[in-house]
């Protein structure tokens, strides 16, 4: 693939000529129903990696791939308006088409599989581009109708992404940076134009996620005008680069970005006058369309709003009864279990310091409960993996829209590492009980170990993710930190650990509440406040998540509770053959996939122990 120039890929062209076969795959189109050959099938997966990378540089950079042919990539941000949209799903379609008819009976198991994910990531993202508004995340998570709002939007994603993924090693790095808060305006625009169709569709957001968006979105404006944050990264990572950095960018973020966020900060208040406080995509226009959409997205099944609802205050009185059992063991007998949990939360003990120094102390705990995890790793895996990560305080600006923590890994090549963000807002947010299953989640053996892996796979395995499964492991990776014994001498953590599942339960029932039976945000913070004691504080924010991100907070507990449904069958296909480190190997070696392809994996696990 050549290397296509600035003006481009700005407009499109670069990232549609990526759709192009590469010339060992051109035989696959010809005789679609023949036989594919292994090397003729890696070289389409190959082809179809490359397609989908070049529209998304950020990712490129990310991954540590935006290298050699790619290199023009580093120079760009991914294009966020309707026609990028567009061109987006036009090669998602003739890449989709071009593995729909193949006959793959003589591939191996690897990459049968793979092919599979491929059908699986675009034939769901192009449902998604067929509705009338919205993000479609191919093959990831954060599908939401709301192009910007209090979490979603490039006024967040790309000052993050270029401090933290755009490495700054010599003079080439920095004009590339520079070319990057060229494009921001572009992308800015892009992303505009969107909300303001949307607007005209009849799709406005909830005024109180608007509210949020509206005060953040101000104080990243406030900061462009006098530069701010994307002046100081790129002037604090070239004192030894010569050059006159600070006024080539300081020019482009106030003369340029300031004035592209503040045409985005006018059309939001104009949606802030027209917003209801109604929080449910069943008050939008084609609202039940678009959820029973995202719950399928973010599921990976076809379960309905009602088997979600069920299922999650089923197995919500489960994790119930067996926090009961501690609570009372630890002197807490009295009142519900929520109620028995806010009094926990209560106890200094288990609270940090106000300020910085409990942020400082929180870092802390956090890198002790990491280093404890990794040590726990060769109980339940045969292949070890690096996990090279960094825990980061989220952007301030970006917290009060923000959940918790987030995390995930970090390029393949190894030189920019996993991250684990947390939410410092307030150090009120978490407690010692509660941040040693966070960190089991985001980091070991959770995203950032799990990354590590799908980074081994072919590029598209990695480029391609799945909420159910990635959310789904990361629950099961805090389960399996307890069933190693990581809390054998520190029970109150493991009541921290049931407390996240059972907030994950929760949301399955808060999350359709919100989107299909009509439920009040009030009502939503209520359920968790009454059900397992969380803070009103960080249940507010979650639950304007789960308005802005429909769907997507059902993946955790649907994925998890699969994960173990396949091991059970395993166990009892296997009986004393069972091994739990073989069994681990193959759900995080298989990679990143549907709940389906999960399934097949698992099989041909039991399978070959059997012979």
């Amino acid at each position: 693939m050549r290397n296509y120039s600035r003006r481009e890929l700005l407009a499109g062209t670069g990232a549609f000529a990526g759709a192009t076969l590469l010339s060992g795959c051109t035989s696959t189109l010809t005789a679609p129903t023949r036989a594919l050959a292994q090397p003729g099938a890696k070289a389409l997966l190959d082809s179809i990696a490359e397609n989908l990378l070049w529209t998304d540089p950020e990712q490129a950079t990310s991954l540590g791939i935006d290298k050699g042919s790619r290199a023009a990539l580093r120079t760009f941000l991914k294009d966020r308006s309707q026609a990028g949209q567009d061109r987006i799903a036009a090669i998602l379609r003739a890449d989709l088409a071009r593995t729909e008819t193949l006959d793959t009976s003589a591939l191996d198991d690897s990459t049968r599989t793979s092919i599979e994910v491929v059908k699986s990531a675009y034939r769901t993202s192009l449902e998604g581009f067929a509705l009338p508004y919205g993000d479609v995340a191919v093959g990831s998570w954060r599908n939401t109708p709301y192009v910007v709002i209090q979490n979603v939007g490039a006024y967040l994603d790309t000052p993050r992404f270029l401090d933290a993924d755009h490495q700054i090693a010599n003079a080439a790095d920095a004009e590339a940076y520079v070319a990057r808060l060229d494009s921001m305006t572009v992308q800015l625009d892009g992303e505009l134009a969107r909300i303001h169709d949307a607007r005209g569709k009849g799709l406005v957001p909830p005024a109180f996620l608007l509210d949020k968006a509206i005060t953040q979105l101000s104080q990243s404006l406030d900061n462009a005008r006098k530069g701010g944050g994307l002046v100081d990264s790129l002037v604090n990572r070239t004192r030894d680069i010569p050059g006159d950095w600070d006024t080539r960018a300081r020019s482009i973020v106030t003369q340029r970005i300031a004035p592209a966020l503040s045409r985005q900060l006018d059309e939001l208040k104009i949606q802030r006058s027209k917003a209801t406080m109604d929080p449910g995509m069943w008050a939008r226009p084609g609202g039940d369309a678009y959820y029973a959409w995202a719950l399928k997205a973010s599921t990976t099944t076809a379960m309905s709003p009602d088997e979600i609802h069920r299922m999650g205050r089923r197995e919500l009185a489960e994790l119930q009864s067996r926090m009961d059992v501690i609570l009372k063991r630890n002197g807490y007998s009295s009142g519900s279990v929520g109620q028995r949990m806010v009094a926990l939360a209560k106890d200094p003990k288990y609270k940090f310091k106000e300020g910085d120094p409990g942020r400082a102390e929180i870092l802390a705990y956090i890198s002790e409960w990491i280093s404890k995890f990794r040590g726990f790793t060769p109980r339940g895996f045969n292949t070890l993996v690096r996990a090279n990560l960094e825990v980061k305080r989220l952007p301030p600006e970006e917290e009060p829209g923000a959940p918790g923590a987030y995390g995930g890994a970090g390029s393949i090549d190894g030189t920019i590492p996993g991250k684990f963000w947390i939410n410092l807002h307030t150090t009120d947010l978490h407690r010692r009980y509660d941040l040693p299953s966070l960190a089991a989640h985001e980091a070991i053996p959770g995203h950032v170990w799990q990354g590590e892996y799908a980074n081994q796979l072919p590029l598209i395995r990695t480029l391609l993710s799945f909420n159910a499964y990635s959310e789904g492991w990361a629950l099961y990776a805090e389960q399996l930190m307890d069933e190693l014994g990581a809390y054998d001498d520190f029970e109150v953590g493991k009541l921290g650990y049931l407390q996240s599942l059972a907030f994950r339960a929760c949301r399955l029932v808060v999350d359709t509440g919100l989107h299909a039976k009509r439920w009040s945000r009030q009502q939503a913070v209520q359920f968790f406040v009454d059900e397992i004691g969380s803070g009103a504080e960080d249940v507010a924010r979650e639950v304007d998540r789960y308005c802005s991100w429909p769907g997507q907070a059902c993946g955790y507990k649907v994925g998890h509770s699969e994960i173990l449904r396949q091991r059970a069958k395993a166990q009892s296909a296997l009986d004393s053959r069972f091994d739990l480190k073989a069994f681990n190997d193959a759900v995080v070696k298989g990679g990143n996939v549907p709940m389906d392809v999960l399934a097949r994996n698992v099989a041909d696990y039991v399978a070959n122990v059997r012979t």
